[in-house]
């Protein structure tokens, strides 16, 4: 491999820690007409010596994923994070506020207007800056960052919401690596990498979205303001013992991968074999790489329902299952639907209470191999 540079510290030392070959891009969902074959991409995620920063290696892709319906569980704890920085008087009313988005969607803008904060026009000064899962979707990290903490004033928070890394470890999911997310944060890299820009992480609460995400409020340094509390040490005490900064940790993700693949197709096949018809849920690009690493097509899987209209008509990348309405779930002809994002199973019980009253079953894919 060719000297690599870290995204945020731009140090050379690190060490490739789950590599996924060459993947089709998760973002560019072919048309059902295009019988491909879909270009392929290395996917790999490298970990830095320096500043512990998880990272994808490459991405010669071009983003155009379809816009997909926003999750349930998604709006409720946007709401819910909203309000506990509010209880901790981080969002006073007058407050100006800017935000970096997410090309997921997902804006928190509106909730913290609704608590009386003014917004502001880009690259304006802001007391408070929400980034929801937005700054993992930029390519060179340290200038992300820097973007941001030049426009916070200089008694203002910086709030950023991210999938922990400590999570992904935890539960073997090596599915979040794909093309387009650029950083797998921990908290500890975090804290390196908002020390770098005269920041630092002051507090923060965690939530049950994608099995544990992370929402960190920082501020700039300051004399006399409080040092990191009680649960930014939580945090980092957990991240040290699970070992989020060291490589031998990390390269568990791979035999987690193969595991999690040769469940998933075993379980199909058998499902096949026994005359019963399984149906996929939830078109992610998280679905893209476990499919291709299993080897699944539309005689195991004939096909994945999805909410969004974005993506009717259209196929899942590198392979021919189509991307199926909603309606088919409604006939109850279904024995088993596989969920692709496990936060959405009790939004889609509760929608399609079909599937269970003709004696059918929600499986989440995240538990095969497990």
């Amino acid at each position: 491999m060719t000297h690599f540079a870290c995204r945020s510290c731009r140090g050379g030392v690190g060490a490739i820690v789950l590599d996924l070959g060459s993947q089709p891009a998760s973002d560019f969902f072919p048309a059902m007409g295009d019988p491909g074959p879909d270009p392929v991409y290395p996917l790999q995620m490298w970990l830095c010596s320096a500043c512990g920063l998880a990272q994808l290696v490459a991405d010669p892709t071009v983003a155009d994923e379809p816009r997909g319906a926003e999750p349930a569980a998604l709006v409720a704890q946007a709401a819910d994070a909203v309000s506990r920085v509010a209880a901790a008087g981080l969002l006073p009313a007058g407050a100006s506020v800017a935000e970096y988005g997410s090309p997921h969607g997902g804006s928190w803008l509106g909730l913290a207007m609704d608590r009386g904060l003014e917004p502001v026009a880009d690259t304006e000064p802001a007391d408070v800056i929400i980034d929801c899962f937005g700054m993992m979707h930029a390519a060179d990290q340290r200038a992300a960052l820097a973007a941001r903490a030049a426009r916070l004033t200089s008694g203002g928070v910086l709030l950023l919401q991210y999938h922990s890394l400590e999570t992904i470890i935890r539960y073997g999911q090596w599915n979040a690596l794909r093309h387009g997310h650029y950083a797998y944060y921990s908290t500890t890299a975090l804290a390196t990498m908002l020390a770098s820009h005269c920041l630092v992480a002051r507090t923060a609460w965690r939530f049950d979205l994608y099995g544990g995400t992370v929402l960190l409020a920082a501020t700039p340094k300051a004399a006399r303001c409080p040092d990191p509390d009680a649960a930014v040490a939580s945090l980092l005490d957990s991240e040290a013992t699970t070992g989020v900064c060291d490589p031998a940790v990390l390269s568990g993700l791979q035999t987690d991968m193969r595991r999690r693949v040769a469940g998933l197709r075993d379980w199909l096949a058998a499902e096949r074999s026994a005359g019963r018809r399984v149906l996929g849920y939830g078109a992610a690009s998280r679905a893209v790489a476990l499919l291709s690493m299993a080897g699944i097509d539309s005689t195991l899987l004939p096909g994945i329902v999805d909410a969004s209209p974005g993506k009717r008509g259209l196929r899942m990348p590198g392979t021919d299952i189509p991307i199926l309405d909603t309606d088919v779930l409604r006939t109850g002809q279904v024995d088993a639907v596989l969920l692709f994002v496990a936060d959405l199973s009790t939004e889609v019980r509760g929608a399609f209470p079909e599937v269970e009253g003709a004696g059918g079953r929600w499986v989440v894919a995240d538990t095969m191999g497990g």
